[in-house]
């Protein structure tokens, strides 16, 4: 028990810490990552502690310690994992549906016949559950990552999709009155108006697509994969009782998951730096 305690004390020495930070520093300047760096570290003391103090089966919870060195000790593994799922089936998933979707926006803004009779079928297609059409499309594209990357593809079209289109919509008449006021075609309008204004729209489903690509790539490996993968290895060392191996995998993913986001915020605040949303960060 003199575990759990000592992590007790640590969490509310960190928690005291934290307050003075956030309080001093507003949330600006390094406090900003400390903040957040210490929160997440007062949490794995308290998880260490936790499993320690009450003598948690590892078949149960693994200390983050365990975790630790199954990450470090089955790099070659994990690596072979990471690029099979994230890297060959999410990511190219990810390229293919997003580009898709934009251009798809595109042909939609210029066909009112497409706007009513796509969007409502998209709306339906986005609801149908990936456990149901994961296993359809492995049989379809075969069991390697190409099946998955489909899967990824029908998860982040219509999020892009639906934001893409709103954002061409966004734009007020009087701005698109002048522009035709001067001449400009419908390309011209396009690319040096309404695809600008809609921007921080289409930065906003890539965003929520980052996650998706990622949960359709490991969860569709769950229906048929080769011996490699998130979702395979996952599935397996369930199976194996190595709950060690499986949070080792949550861990390459959750880390994986808020790199890819951070890359798209980054390249939306270089993008859009002069939209009002920007301003100040």
């Amino acid at each position: 028990m003199s575990w759990f305690w000592g992590a007790i004390l640590f969490w509310l020495a960190a928690w005291a810490l934290n307050l003075r930070l956030a309080a001093r520093a507003g949330g600006r300047g390094a406090a900003r990552l400390a903040v957040p760096a210490l929160f997440g570290i007062t949490l794995l003391v308290l998880w260490e502690g936790t499993v320690r103090g009450f003598a948690v089966p590892g078949v149960i919870l693994p200390a983050p310690s365990a975790i630790w060195g199954t990450l470090t000790g089955s790099l070659p593994i994990l690596w072979g994992d990471f690029v099979q799922t994230i890297l060959k089936g999410a990511l190219s998933g990810y390229v293919i549906g997003c580009a898709a979707a934009v251009l798809t926006a595109v042909a939609i803004d210029r066909s009112a016949f497409l706007q009513r009779g796509l969007l409502p079928v998209g709306n339906f297609v986005a609801a149908l559950p990936v456990v149901g059409i994961a296993p359809i499309l492995v049989m379809w594209f075969g069991f390697d990552w190409q099946s998955k990357a489909a899967v990824v593809v029908v998860m982040v079209f219509f999020p892009v999709l639906v934001n893409t289109v709103a954002g061409l919509a966004a734009t007020d008449r009087l701005s698109r009155d002048q522009m035709a006021t001067w001449g400009a075609s419908y390309g011209q309008a396009l690319f040096k108006l309404r695809l600008p204004a809609a921007m921080p729209f289409i930065f906003n489903g890539l965003k929520i697509a980052t996650t998706l690509a990622l949960i359709g790539a490991i969860v569709a490996e769950f229906f048929g994969s080769p011996t490699r993968g998130m979702g395979f290895r996952i599935s397996t060392a369930v199976g194996q009782l190595a709950l060690d191996l499986v949070w080792a995998e949550i861990a390459v993913a959750a880390l994986a998951g808020s790199a890819f986001y951070g890359l798209v915020a980054a390249v939306e605040r270089a993008v859009t730096f002069w939209h009002p949303s920007q301003r100040g960060r």
